[in-house]
C-alpha cells in the first residue's frame, strides 16, 4: 500500500516509522503531529502488527500522505521498525512510537541543522517533554549534555549502579542513513524492550552524539505501557547490551564520588557543571540568531 508522498529535493529528506498494535486511542494524534509540520520532503511509514480496535481505519484515513503501510501481524514493536525502515530512502531518519507526539517545529529545526552542520551524524534533544494520558503537554526536563562517551561510559542507563544523569529520550533522536547502514542498518529484535539502547550503544561505537538545545518530542505517560510496566526486565536487557557492545564504566570510587558530587552540585543547581566533568564535553547545536546560523560549541 505505497500512495505519493512529498518531496521538495532542496531539503534533506525525513523518514519517519511508527509500529503500532490497538493504539487506537493515541495513533491519530500521532499521525497528526507528524503530518500537521507540512515538511515538504517527509516520508512516512507506518506498520501495524494486525491491530483490531480501529487502527485501520484511522491509518486510512491518511494514507494518501503516507508513503508505506501495512497491517498484518509482525513479531513486535523492533520487527515492525525494521520492517518500517526497509521501505524508506530518507538520509535522516527515526521512528515515533504510536502513543507519542512530535513538537510543530521538529523537522524544520532537524533539516536547518543537519543542513548546515554536514558533520552531526547522530543528535538528540537536551529537553525532554512528557504528555499526559489526554495527550496534554505535562512536563519538560532540561539535561545538561550528552555524548558518545557518556554512552559508552553507562551514562543513559539510570538504575545500573553506577552515575547516570538520564536516560536517551528515543523520540527525540535522529540519525542519518549513512551512520544506520554503517551499524548494520539494523535494529536488534533480541531486546524485546531494550533494542533502542542497543541501537545507541551501537551508534555510540560509529560517531559523536550531538545535542540540541531546542525540544523536539514528546513521550506520553500511560498505564498501559510496555517499557514503564517491565522497568526491570528492560533495564536488564540494557545492562546485557551494555556489557556486548563493549560499554566500560567509570571505577567504583570514580561512580562513588560521582553520585556524591552530583546530588551536591543539583542541590546548588549546577547540573551543567557535572555533567562536563563527567563527560569531558558535550557537542552542542546552538542557533545563531543574529546569523541566523547553526554553530557548534563545547
Amino acid at each position: 500500500m505505497m500512495p505519493a508522498t512529498s518531496r521538495d529535493p532542496a531539503l534533506p529528506r525525513i523518514s519517519i516509522v511508527t509500529p503500532c498494535l490497538n493504539h487506537a486511542a493515541f495513533l491519530e494524534e500521532t499521525i497528526r503531529s507528524v503530518l500537521d509540520q507540512n515538511y515538504p520532503n517527509l516520508e512516512y511509514v507506518i506498520i501495524d502488527g494486525g491491530s483490531t480496535d480501529g487502527t485501520v481505519d484511522i491509518i486510512r484515513k491518511y494514507e494518501k500522505r503516507l508513503a508505506f503501510w501495512v497491517s498484518e501481524p509482525d513479531a513486535g514493536q523492533y520487527d515492525a521498525i525494521n520492517k518500517g525502515f526497509l521501505h524508506t530512502t530518507g538520509d535522516i531518519m527515526g521512528w515515533l512510537n504510536s502513543d507519542d507526539k512530535y513538537l510543530p517545529w521538529t523537522f524544520a529545526t532537524l533539516a536547518d541543522v543537519t543542513s548546515q552542520l554536514p558533520q552531526i551524524e547522530w543528535i538528540t534533544s537536551l529537553f525532554h517533554c512528557f504528555w499526559d494520558p489526554r495527550g496534554y503537554f505535562a512536563r519538560c526536563e532540561a539535561h545538561a549534555g550528552f555524548s558518545r562517551n557518556l554512552v559508552l561510559r553507562g551514562g543513559v542507563l539510570p538504575g545500573s549502579g553506577f552515575y547516570a544523569p538520564a536516560f536517551i529520550q528515543q523520540e527525540s533522536t535522529f540519525w542519518r542513513r549513512s551512520l544506520w547502514d554503517k551499524t548494520g542498518a539494523t535494529i536488534d529484535i533480541s531486546y524485546s524492550l531494550a533494542a533502542d539502547f542497543d541501537l545507541w550503544m551501537r551508534l555510540a561505537q560509529k560517531a559523536e552524539l550531538f545535542c540540541l538545545d531546542v525540544p523536539l518530542a514528546g513521550f506520553r505517560r500511560h498505564s498501559a505501557q510496555k517499557t514503564a510496566n517491565h522497568m526491570m526486565e528492560y533495564l536488564r536487557q540494557a545492562r546485557e547490551s551494555f556489557a556486548a557492545r563493549g560499554g566500560h564504566p567509570s571505577g567504583v570510587l570514580k561512580n562513588f564520588w560521582l553520585k556524591k558530587w552530583g546530588k551536591l552540585l543539583r542541590f546548588f543547581n549546577r547540573r551543567h557543571a557535572m555533567a562536563c566533568a563527567h563527560q569531558g564535553y558535550s557537542n552542542h547545536a546552538v542557533l545563531n540568531v543574529e546569523k541566523g546560523q547553526w554553530e557548534l560549541v563545547n
